[in-house]
């Protein structure tokens, strides 16, 4: 780890090409990058064989990550990753054993493999993130992260650079501090073996093609206001519980963006939102084993089993209510529970809302959960005197529910989890939904406790199933229940 306050060599020589071609975006740039030495070995997956050229170059290998995924089976998926601008073409050759046909997740993606013989053919002429499944096998599969270049290095005399290699906390921590208004840059090859932990900090820059490799908690964001985090990719192993791509909590304007993160151990969500305010999520990918992006209105998550101070002094800047939350042009594979959720956990003895929460243009490509109160690729649900208000899922696309429901909406008392009942849910609208209807998908459900905790004002718009228009709940195999008050469909 490095400070520098100038720009990388890289990044200079390709400003300067720019500027030779009069500022026009470049053609067919293609960048690859080293694996750690460290790593060489022990991270490697040889399922598959990748390389990478732009049209009529010389081809690049790849270097083909291991990922665990699934914390039920826990099986080993293969990654790469590179970025560029332009068109490039790229070749796979799957190793072990023979396959009869391919197929692209998510189903929206404009990747179209062609095949000769053993090998796969494909043109990207744009940056995607999309896996390739071999006769179905959807435990085994090729994640290809073909991103955008990043954007450079920063310059400054508070910037943090990571270089390519293998890079550890300082001793006796598993996390790199971070202060407030750092630019922290890891270079594309660099490898981290820690998490990110901002507390208190403000005006924080996180960016950079590096990887987090198995770092256990990920980023974590608490008290924290002013933060961008860009570009990195997160590999996390079941080596711990809990272990997420990211915690927002207790924050304000924080902004994610072209995020990877793949998870697989117990409670392993992808990004954890609570009693923050005015936070952006876009342009990312995640395969989690546990809910792909939540949001909370807890001040300390009991599943995380972490206890919240208890000093006896006031905070004098109290956890407040979660609002204004932004997600959109996501791609998620969720291996167990929800893709999109809302509430659960609330404070009883300060009750909080939850309001103002968006998600947008979705692609679930897989989801699989058998715990019924754990169901649902659109779920919410008003536990513990919480108050969920005005939630939109919008251009939401469903590949494939393993087991699961397609939406969950309940106001309730889960005695699993909640020692109180929420105070309901009032204002969600579902628009443009739709699902290919393929897998086993237990039924959806919309559900009122009482007066006091009932869901008002439900509007699904535009629901798709099988390409079947749902007009009716009872075409959408959608139960009615309890107090639910203003539900329309159309």
């Amino acid at each position: 780890m490095t400070r520098r306050n100038r720009r990388s060599l890289g990044a200079t020589t390709l400003l300067a090409a720019a500027l030779l071609l009069g500022g026009s975006a470049l053609a067919d740039t293609l960048r690859t990058y080293p694996v750690p030495s460290a790593l060489l070995y022990s991270a490697h997956n040889d399922d598959f064989t990748v390389r990478v050229r732009t049209p009529g170059g010389e081809w690049r290998d790849l270097y083909e990550y291991r990922l665990q995924v699934d914390t039920d089976t826990k099986q080993n998926a293969s990654m790469v990753y590179f970025d560029f601008e332009g068109t490039v073409e790229l070749e796979v050759m799957k190793n072990n054993g023979k396959f009869e046909q391919v197929s692209v997740a998510p189903l929206s993606s404009k990747v179209k493999p062609e095949r000769n013989g053993a090998i796969l053919r494909m043109t990207l002429r744009a940056p995607e993130r999309f896996s390739l499944q071999f006769d179905d096998d959807r435990l085994h599969n090729l994640h290809i992260i073909a991103g955008r270049p990043p954007s450079p290095l920063p310059s400054g005399d508070d910037v943090v650079y990571f270089g390519p290699g293998l890079h550890t906390p300082p001793p006796g921590l598993d996390y790199f501090p971070v202060k407030s208004g750092q630019r922290v840059y890891l270079e594309g090859g660099a490898v981290l073996k820690g998490a990110f932990e901002l507390n208190g900090v403000t005006d924080v820059q996180i960016s950079g093609r590096g990887l987090l490799w198995d770092p256990g908690r990920g980023i974590d964001l608490d008290k924290t206001s002013h933060v961008e985090v860009s570009d990195l990719i997160l590999v996390n192993s079941d080596r711990k519980d809990a272990a997420r791509v990211m915690n927002i909590r207790n924050s304000q304007d924080v902004s994610v963006h072209d995020l990877t993160g793949f998870t697989s151990g117990k409670w392993s969500d992808g990004i954890n939102i609570s009693t923050s305010q005015h936070v952006k999520v876009q342009d990312s990918y995640l395969r989690v084993s546990d809910d792909a992006v939540v949001v909370y209105a807890v001040a300390d998550c009991p599943i995380c089993r972490q206890k919240a101070a208890e000093t006896g002094v006031p905070d004098r800047n109290p956890p407040g209510d979660t609002t204004d939350i932004e997600i959109r042009n996501m791609r998620l594979w969720v291996d167990v529970a929800h893709a999109l959720y809302i509430g659960h956990f609330g404070d009883n003895g300060d009750p909080r809302t939850i309001r103002n929460v968006s998600f947008d243009n979705i692609d679930v490509a897989n989801l699989d959960e058998d715990d019924p109160d754990w169901e649902g690729v659109m779920a919410i649900y008003s536990g513990d005197s919480t108050l969920i208000r005005d939630v939109t899922f919008s251009n939401i696309r469903v590949d494939r529910i393993e087991e699961g429901k397609l939406i969950n909406i309940v106001a309730g008392n889960n005695p699993r989890y909640n020692k109180a009942p929420g105070r309901g849910i009032d204002g969600v609208t579902l628009r443009n939904i739709t699902f290919t209807g393929d897998g086993l998908p237990s039924q959806s459900i919309i559900r009122g406790l009482s007066p006091q905790t009932e869901v008002k004002n439900v509007a699904i718009e535009n629901l798709r199933i099988g390409a079947r228009p749902i007009k009716a709940p009872k075409d959408g195999d959608i139960a009615i229940d309890g107090y639910v008050v203003g539900l329309t469909i159309r």
